[in-house]
């Protein structure tokens, strides 16, 4: 099996792999990327190769792990052995202008001056929802994004569906949980303001009069291990240099 190691510490996990001489490492087309880090190291993986399957592992160098999980080769071995659950993970998009963002945790247009609040009307397939909103941004998360961006802003998580979120609008605007297939419009009737997804660092500028289409894509992202990867117990403890 050949193996892509992706992440800013690997050499720890290259030492690990050297024990299982069924797993090459290399450096394309893989058929496995192990992703060593955190939450972005598995998000940054499915950017830039997207559809590969995917192992995420907690990178100890960053984080703390539990007593179960703390053995990286435990961990693969479970990989070979076919003992690890396969995930199907849903991919948002959002356009404007002919340029295109997905994510796996969220979509989303900010506010790009930190000082001045956006303004924008909302359509849910093609109903108006409310009227003009105010305030630094609206975007919309998937089930695996809801722990994320979406939980700070609205203090919940769903497990079916797509979230919408608004952040910090000056009138309280309820949250919504909708159909994963629902097609969400926003029109900005003031910016300037961006639009991003997940922890990518290529943005779309956004002005006055632009309108942004939210939906889900045909496309998934591909995990294995992801109870291994998400475990409350490593992500609750306090790493030794904190």
């Amino acid at each position: 099996m050949k193996v892509l190691l992706y992440g800013r510490n690997i050499k720890e996990m290259e030492s690990c792999l050297g024990e299982f001489t069924c797993l090459e490492l290399c450096t394309g087309n893989p058929d496995i990327i192990i992703t060593y880090g955190g939450d972005g190291a598995l998000l940054g993986a499915e950017r830039e190769f997207p559809g590969i399957l995917k192992f995420p592992v907690r990178d100890s160098v960053e984080n703390n792990l539990c007593k179960e999980h703390c053995s990286y080769s435990g961990q693969i071995k479970k990989l070979l052995d076919g003992k690890l659950k396969k995930m199907k993970l849903l991919k948002l998009s959002a356009s404007c202008r002919g340029k295109t963002v997905k994510g796996i945790n969220d979509v989303f247009i900010h506010n790009s001056n930190p000082v001045s609040a956006i303004r924008y009307r909302v359509w849910i397939d093609g109903e108006p929802y409310g009227e003009e909103i105010v305030g630094d941004g609206v975007g919309v998360s998937t089930v695996h994004g809801s722990t994320a961006y979406y939980r700070s802003i609205t203090h919940s998580i769903f497990r079916t569906g797509i979230g919408l979120a608004f952040s910090n609008s000056t009138e309280v605007t309820n949250h919504l949980v909708l159909p994963e297939d629902t097609k969400i419009k926003v029109r900005l009737s003031r910016g300037p303001a961006i639009l991003v997804a997940d922890n990518c660092t290529d943005m779309i500028s956004l002005q006055e009069s632009d309108e942004i289409r939210f939906f889900k894509t045909d496309e998934f992202a591909e995990v294995c291990g992801l109870d291994i990867f998400m475990c409350q117990k490593c992500r609750s403890l306090r790493h030794p240099r904190d």
